[in-house]
């Protein structure tokens, strides 16, 4: 309801624009006295592109009419029963429209929704300091629409000098014909007596003279007129041509660049209705030149008057042509992308749009679109022009769709649902290229008529980077291609270059936003973070400034980082894997500083009280976590040492989580500086198991450091919540304790001072296995 009641203080042609969104298919008193219910419902979890999520739609249609209906029964008095009257008018009326299409009342809500929240903060932002940029797009926007008003005018000052010219040819025609008549009159006189002839002949021949006369000075106006009107439909067509330049040269680019940068992660790209209106806004005034000028050229067939006018419309003719041809071609575009890692026998969906397609009535005659996977020197010859002789570099199923008129929000689109792609056929790769670093790309066409046939146009376009994968295991590489691709892509490139280097910052600014959007967080990577990545990606001394390095490619993920077996993308990936399946509410804390080596890590713990601990990413493993704390030296009294834990992976997590392991080590005590471990973490620990039922005991696995195990009872029963055994036991306070295990002599250190995990959770999943065994077996034992 909040935003109605703000959408309802909008001014000018913005609340125009918010007007103009509700008719007949969406009555404005609808919007109105359900504005709660309406912005209460949960539109955006319903997938228009899905045919399943047609029931969703159906109850959401219900739910409106009976809230129609609801809200007219409580209407009393006589103002209440014309309302009644009205609000059961609108639920029959909407039932009716949209009874047997569902999903295209969401898909209208949703354009209404989303429209007036779009102008609610424009309007918004327009009365408050927020920045330059809002400004900035304001004045373009202002810019724009004057641009249009102005081409406007000019379009209706050429339509009335047009309707001018037409009134004095059709006039200069009648006298033409006069002409001709005096003429044959004076003809006529050869057969009459002389003293007739001379009798008429003065006059008819005066009258003559005069008609030329005026004709001939009329020829002169009349070609003056077409020649003026030439000359403003060139001022027109420039204009024209300069208007259409800045909304698809540089505001339809700067969205597909915006598509593009989405894929790793940066804000969504926006809607296309603004564009959209721009564009129909452009083909409604191009079109409409364009009638005038075929009809100022009807005009100088049926008057052939001398002079430069034909070569003129001649020129303008064409160039309305390409202009209109620019338009559609351009307006032609892929509005959901293909996934840009595409793996094979695999479902996958896109939607393209033409953007005039309303406007120009394509949809009467409805075209179908084709997609076809092609390589990249295919894409290169295809923009040079040059024959691919249909030549396509692998088979998609499902790759025909018919585009569809949606008349609520007036978008012509085809929404591919179901392709998959078969089979690849891959190109010889050049030099140390991988079949992961390999592009390709869909190509999505089309052909279709505009007035009559008059006009045919056949449009393309090419969808972003593909990287066709086989296997689940390529898909990490892969990634690094398409992260590589979209960040650093210039506009207009050939087919699908990139350079082979990037500034240290430029590559910052792309992990950064593509980290925040896999792990869903708002808390990026910090200035201490990325420079701990350039001491791993370079090697070098974190103190020296980085901002003039520069990274390759091979680097990135072709490379090993020194010492190890994987690159530093593939390090980095696997961070992000780890935080996003399994670490996100920690790292959304702060409770993970994550990106600290091991010696940074001891330098910190070492200054703080035993107990002390840090949670940091492996350095040695691929998506891997370790904690480092602070404690006694056992083998040296008075001495205190740093210990790191052997890393966590994925797959511990899926037996214990990050929370629950640390609430199992007891000798852990604080976070890092000065936190209660409790504090932090206690809200995520899982909760205590229920009593036995019907004679059975839960099993439960509880992590330990044997050197650090103590006991834990559980204090309300009296007896042990559950069972560990560490590498150096210290005797149980209760007796009820009961040696399910034998006892391990040996240290699950290692030479650094890092427990070994693997042993401990083998230890783990043994105590795990005997609880599961029959229960006279189970404790058949002798208990200490």
């Amino acid at each position: 309801m909040a935003v109605w009641i703000q959408a309802q203080q909008l001014q000018g042609d913005a609340l125009h624009q918010m007007q103009s969104l509700y008719g007949q298919h969406f009555p404005i008193e609808v919007r109105h006295y359900l504005s709660q219910w309406i912005e209460g419902q949960l539109w955006d979890a319903i997938d228009l592109e899905n045919p399943q999520e047609e029931f969703k739609a159906k109850r959401m249609l219900e739910g409106l009419i009976q809230e129609l209906q609801n809200k007219a029964e409580h209407q009393v008095g006589e103002d209440g029963f014309l309302l009644k009257i009205k609000l059961g008018h609108y639920a029959s009326q909407l039932k009716s429209t949209y009874d047997r299409c569902p999903l295209e009342l969401v898909r209208c809500i949703k354009h209404i929704l989303y429209t007036e929240q779009r102008l609610v903060r424009e309007a918004t932002n327009s009365s408050s300091p927020v920045g330059s940029m809002m400004d900035s797009m304001s004045h373009k926007y202002q810019q724009i629409n004057q641009a249009f008003e102005e081409l406007r005018l000019l379009t209706q000052d050429t339509e009335n000098d047009l309707r001018k010219l037409q009134h004095n040819q059709e006039y200069f025609i009648i006298q033409y014909q006069e002409s001709l008549r005096i003429q044959a009159q004076l003809s006529s006189l050869a057969s009459l007596p002389p003293a007739d002839r001379q009798l008429r002949e003065p006059a008819l021949l005066s009258k003559r003279a005069t008609v030329e006369a005026w004709l001939t000075r009329e020829a002169n106006t009349l070609q003056k007129y077409r020649l003026d009107l030439a000359e403003k439909h060139q001022k027109t067509l420039q204009l024209l041509r300069k208007q259409q330049t800045v909304i698809l040269e540089d505001e339809l680019l700067q969205w597909k660049r915006r598509q593009q940068l989405a894929g790793n992660g940066a804000p969504p790209e926006g809607g296309l209705d603004i564009l959209q209106s721009w564009c129909e806004k452009l083909a409604e005034t191009t079109w409409l030149n364009r009638q005038q000028i075929r009809r100022a050229e009807h005009l100088r067939q049926q008057l052939p008057i001398p002079g430069p006018i034909e070569e003129l419309l001649n020129d303008l003719n064409s160039t309305v042509t390409d202009i209109i041809s620019a338009l559609v071609t351009s307006t032609f575009i892929i509005e959901k992308q293909p996934p840009q890692v595409l793996k094979t026998q695999t479902k996958f969906v896109a939607t393209v749009r033409l953007l005039v397609g309303g406007k120009l009535n394509v949809h009467m005659n409805p075209p179908q679109v084709k997609a076809t996977i092609i390589s990249e020197q295919q894409a290169k010859a295809l923009l040079k022009n040059e024959s691919t002789r249909n030549d396509s570099s692998g088979e998609i199923l499902n790759n025909n769709c018919v585009m569809e008129y949606h008349q609520t929000t007036g978008t012509l689109s085809a929404h591919f649902r179901n392709m998959s792609l078969k089979r690849i056929k891959r190109s010889d790769r050049r030099g140390a290229e991988s079949v992961t670093e390999e592009k390709f790309t869909i190509l999505f066409e089309s052909q279709f008529s505009v007035a009559g046939n008059e006009l045919v146009f056949q449009v393309k376009t090419l969808s972003l980077p593909v990287v066709v994968i086989v296997h689940g295991s390529q898909d990490n590489n892969a990634t690094a291609t398409v992260l590589w691709d979209n960040a650093f892509a210039e506009p207009g490139r050939v087919p699908f270059l990139v350079p082979d280097k990037v500034l240290w910052p430029q590559l910052c600014e792309a992990l950064n936003m593509k980290y925040k959007a896999e792990v869903q967080s708002k808390r990026g990577l910090s200035d201490e973070n990325l420079m701990f990545l350039a001491t791993k990606a370079f090697s070098s001394n974190p103190e020296s400034d980085c901002r003039n390095m520069t990274m390759t490619w091979s680097q990135f993920n072709r490379e090993s980082l020194p010492n190890r077996n994987f690159t530093f993308w593939q390090w980095f990936d696997g961070v992000m894997e780890l935080t996003k399946k399994h670490l996100k509410p920690h790292w959304n804390d702060g409770a993970i500083l994550g990106f600290v080596n091991k010696q940074q890590a001891q330098d910190m713990l070492l200054s703080k009280p035993n107990g002390t601990f840090l949670l940091r990413f492996s350095d040695s493993e691929i998506g891997g976590i370790t904690i480092a704390w602070v404690a006694e030296n056992p083998n040296k009294a008075g001495e205190r040492m740093v210990w790191n834990l052997m890393p966590y992976t994925t797959k511990d997590f899926s037996i214990r989580s990050l929370a629950d392991r640390i609430s199992d080590l007891n000798h852990l005590l604080f976070l890092y500086p000065d936190r209660p471990k409790d504090d932090v973490f206690a809200k995520y620990y899982t909760p205590p198991l229920s009593k036995a039922v019907d004679g059975y005991v839960k099993p439960q696995i509880k992590q330990v450091v044997p050197e650090f195990a103590t006991a834990n009872h559980d204090a309300a029963s009296g007896n042990p919540t559950y069972m560990d055994h560490g590498a150096s036991p210290a005797p149980l306070s209760h007796p009820h304790s009961y040696a399910i295990y034998p006892p391990m002599s040996d240290s699950m250190l290692d030479g650094e001072g890092e427990f070994d995990l693997d042993d401990t959770m083998d230890v783990a999943r043994h105590v795990e296995e005997l609880l599961r065994r029959p229960m006279d077996s189970q404790w058949s034992g002798p208990q200490s």
